[in-house]
């Protein structure tokens, strides 16, 4: 029997793990640095050391999966290529519901009449001509989200836009009906948008796998962990990349059922960039079935229920303004000083030194910028092409980037494009100045605490007397606020209905922090969480101990906790689903809205059948195409029907087939 071979890129490792092929124990397990702008280092320095640390031949992985915290990340901090939305059929006040607008960001939209009703019939004709006029106009777009009214239960104009698009700028294009078959225009859009942004992302990291693969010899399937924890072909998951949002999370969760036998816990995995938290219930993580909320948008992507915060070993330590100085971690991301000063040692310890020889903090916060990419970008305004033109030669020191207050917008711009990267203080460069970690340069890190320790508080004093004692605050603050986020959490998910209050509130409440004090007086008070905590992530047992203290449970922190995302990642089968309706548009008329148009049948039961067999044959294929030699299906049909005087009405139905197992391990 050959054997298993998990990858996860998050935002700071890439990790692998090597499983025997029946999956019930690890091998070998190894982690790399994720390397941006090429995906390729990293990926290959966690592929190759697992495999030479289980001391097996690359021909012999026969099953390779990947999940990948990238899309999680980017929705977090606002990241991705810039798209068009060809918008069909929608009133104009559409754009401002379910955070169409704010997810645009400003990206160009083209309005066009056209869509379909409820029923599937054409309202208004699709003009194919006023579309080419407005493609020929567009400039810097790296990719289409077509979305038209009642596309779900008419595609037909969002098919031809999309002929269109790839026919005049062969530009990847995203259609909203291929992504969920809910009611819902604009939510539906917004999907489709976050999707068409990340496509150049998730594509470029499979490529990375792929390539390596075959350079090495493995001649294996690649599967990637969905945000359910389901897993999909790589070809599903580079057309479809918003399906791997919570990819990593879902695969975490996962892993953390094998690597545990805790039936009921909070999971709670903590990254570079984010803090994820889910509940474990007999053994399964639940379902949103609302659709994954991440970035503060709600998607129409069916995911783990998780809940996801900024706060990670690589957050952005801030000061809180006010007299008493407080700090702040997140939810923005950077990259370690630490880091930094292991890859580029002569240019931040002379920068550090420089800073250190003066009074007070340095005017740039001691913060350093990196270029993330090959070739200078295009399409930049005057501001943002003056700050990347001083990125050339790799990464520099704030103060040389950013020369005027004016010009700090434009770097902030590159950095929500992915063109760029702020280094700066974090907890992971406190965990090093303490000896939690030892990862990279302890010294470069002791230097930024320093300086950034010279910072004043709104009343003028320091807010730290040196960097151990800032250092202990940072992680004090991680404690704090990952205890918030495991009690909103908690409250958010516990049965009891708790009013109109707000999980954050009841989180901060003053008799929540009174019972988790052990407050006792007139009144006692004690407060703890009533499950269990697995930590999860590779900075979990330098942060969770405390954590578990300080809420009054167990936390349990498993071995390989740092690379239980790429454990999950192969543990898992392949789930392939596919939905449909069923609609009453008249008297004895039901019209089973399938992939090919509308078909009517006299009967309610035989277009329920119809739509039945076309959804199984749908998830049965994709199934097959993942490798799954004989699924199991699975078939859901909700009715909307009523008895009135005595006469069955029927209303309409959705209907969804599910086709899962596990994929066969070799390719052939």
């Amino acid at each position: 029997m050959g054997y298993l071979l998990g990858v996860d890129t998050g935002g700071t490792y890439t990790d692998a793990a090597v499983l025997d092929g029946a999956a019930t124990r690890v091998l070998a397990n190894a982690k790399a640095l994720t390397s941006r702008p090429d995906l390729s280092i990293g990926v290959a320095g966690a592929i190759d050391a697992a495999i030479a640390a289980a001391g097996i031949k690359a021909a012999e992985v026969e099953m390779v999966s990947l999940s990948t915290t990238l899309a999680t990340n980017a929705l977090v901090e606002g990241q991705g290529g810039r798209v068009a939305l060809v918008f069909i059929g929608f009133d104009p006040d559409e754009l401002g519901r379910a955070g169409l607008e704010q997810a645009l960001r400003g990206d160009p939209v083209i309005a066009l009449p056209g869509g379909h009703s409820h029923a599937g019939a054409e309202v208004a004709s699709f003009d194919v001509d006023a579309l080419r006029t407005a493609l020929a106009t567009l400039t810097g777009v790296t990719g289409f989200a077509v979305a038209a009214s009642f596309a779900t239960r008419n595609p037909a104009h969002e098919l031809a836009a999309a002929a269109v698009i790839r026919a005049a700028t062969g530009l990847p294009v995203t259609c909203s009906h291929e992504l969920s078959a809910a009611l819902g225009g604009p939510k539906r859009a917004l999907t489709a948008v976050l999707n068409a942004r990340l496509i150049g992302m998730i594509s470029g990291l499979i490529a990375a796998v792929e390539a390596h693969l075959a350079a090495i010899g493995v001649d294996a399937r690649l599967m990637v962990v969905r945000g359910d924890g389901a897993l999909i072909p790589a070809a599903m998951a580079r057309s479809r990349p918003i399906e791997t949002i919570l990819s990593g999370p879902a695969a975490s969760v996962a892993g953390a059922a094998w690597l545990t036998d805790t039936p009921d816990a909070l999971i709670s995995d903590i990254g570079g960039t984010t803090t994820d938290i889910c509940q474990l219930t007999d053994g399964r993580p639940r379902i949103d079935p609302q659709g994954a909320m991440v970035g503060g948008f709600r998607t129409m992507v069916e995911a783990v229920a998780m809940r996801t915060w900024g706060l990670g070993g690589d957050s952005t330590v801030s000061v809180v303004e006010g007299l008493s100085g407080g700090l702040r971690l997140g939810p923005r991301r950077v990259m370690p000083v630490a880091l930094l000063a292991h890859t580029h040692p002569d240019l931040v310890h002379p920068a550090l030194d420089a800073a250190l020889a003066q009074d007070g903090p340095p005017m740039d916060g001691a913060e350093f910028v990196l270029p993330l990419w090959h070739a200078l970008p295009a399409n930049l305004d005057k501001r943002e092409a003056a700050v990347a033109a001083r990125l050339t030669r790799g990464p520099a020191r704030m103060g040389d980037v950013v020369t005027t207050r004016m010009e700090q917008p434009a770097l902030m711009r590159l950095v929500t494009r992915g063109l760029a990267m702020i280094a700066g203080v974090t907890p992971s460069d406190a965990a090093h100045v303490l000896n939690l970690a030892d990862h990279w340069d302890r010294t470069a890190s002791d230097k930024a605490l320093t300086l950034f320790a010279r910072k004043r508080r709104g009343d003028g004093q320091r807010i730290a007397p040196d960097s151990a004692s800032l250092a202990r605050q940072i992680i004090d603050r991680v404690t704090a606020q990952t205890a918030d986020c495991l009690l909103q959490a908690a409250f958010a998910d516990d049965t009891r209905d708790w009013g109109e209050v707000t999980p954050e509130r009841l989180a901060s409440h003053p008799l929540t922090l009174a019972g988790l004090d052990g407050h006792s007086g007139l009144i006692a008070t004690r407060l703890h969480l009533g499950v269990p905590v697995i930590g999860l992530g590779a900075s979990a047992a330098s942060y969770y101990g405390a954590v578990g203290d300080r809420l009054g449970t167990r936390m349990i922190v498993p071995d390989h906790a740092d690379v239980a995302n790429a454990i999950g990642a192969v543990v898992g089968q392949v789930v392939m689903q596919a939905s449909g309706s069923v609609t009453a548009p008249g008297a004895g008329r039901f019209t089973a809205h399938l992939d090919a148009g509308p078909q009517t049948f006299a009967d309610p039961q035989a277009a329920m059948d119809a739509l039945e067999l076309a959804l199984t044959a749908t998830a049965t294929d994709r199934a097959h195409a993942a490798g799954v030699t004989d699924p199991q299906i699975a078939v859901i049909r909700e009715i909307n029907a009523a008895t009135v005087e005595g006469q069955e009405m029927f209303f309409g139905a959705d209907l969804r087939v599910t086709a899962r197992g596990r994929p066969r391990i070799a390719m052939t």
